[in-house]
């Protein structure tokens, strides 16, 4: 079936990145399956990882990567019919089971379905706790997990800090894992840990090998706290979400 969001969707925002003269780099193009469903799985530290990430298995394979989302974004009067369009999953987080479905149905159609396992930009720039579903689903579907990891995202536009859409020359790194296949055997649990492990080695490899270092004292925010850096350690960025959680569920009761 022809498509007619996706691919002025794609040569945007590749011209934006031109435009920009973000110097990304895509590392693992090749892990990318050709043909059938896969389960991509991104680390997040930013808002605009949906691009990227999808962005690597499109250069690796011109697999369009349809991503879960939470439904928020579908409702927006701009971004919900591109989300439609694009045929992203929504995800409604007080009863996830349709998503669920819906992206496991996808799977079994050929599919490259993307998800944050983290659910929630990390704010520590490292892994947060990953939930199972995306082993679950992959396991379910009979699909292979995709570990992606992206750095340098983080300085465009994060959680807690101004977006910077005009910022030029910014290095991104891509990096793609081999795809991890599942057996029936697999729990979710064990599997998920597994990708988390392989996941964590990415990510201390796109850190370690990021071809730019902090400009001064001022520009260590996007480092995180173990490399010398001033953002959050993960024990109290992850103190930080669950205030703003409560926050919010406050909002809510409220009306």
């Amino acid at each position: 079936m022809a498509e007619f969001v996706y691919p002025p969707v794609i040569r945007a925002a590749i011209t934006a990145f031109k435009a920009l003269d973000l110097r990304i780099e895509i590392v693992g193009a090749e892990h990318i399956p050709a043909t059938g469903g896969a389960v991509l799985v991104s680390n997040h530290i930013s808002y605009l990882d949906f691009l990227f990430a999808g962005l690597g298995a499109y250069k690796g394979g011109k697999r369009k990567t349809r991503f879960m989302a939470k439904d928020d974004v579908f409702k927006h009067a701009i971004s919900g019919p591109l989300m439609r369009g694009m045929k992203h999953i929504s995800v409604d987080r007080t009863d996830g089971q349709p998503a669920y479905d819906e992206a496991v149905k996808a799977l079994r159609e050929g599919e490259v379905v993307g998800v944050f396992p983290e659910a929630t930009i990390s704010r520590s720039f490292t892994l947060k706790k990953f939930k199972t579903g995306a082993a679950r689903m992959a396991a379910d579907a009979g699909a292979p997990l995709l570990p992606v990891v992206l750095w340098g995202t983080q300085r465009l536009w994060t959680k807690g800090r101004p977006k910077n859409l005009t910022k030029r020359h910014v290095p991104v790194t891509i990096l793609i894992g081999e795809p991890i296949e599942l057996t029936p055997q697999d729990k979710p649990v064990m599997v998920t840990r597994r990708l988390r492990a392989a996941m964590t080695e990415m990510l201390d490899r796109a850190q370690r090998e990021y071809p730019v270092k902090p400009a001064g004292p001022d520009d260590t925010w996007w480092q995180p706290a173990h490399l010398g850096g001033t953002a959050p350690t993960p024990e109290v960025a992850e103190a930080e979400d669950e205030a703003e959680a409560a926050a919010k569920a406050e909002r809510r009761a409220q009306g």
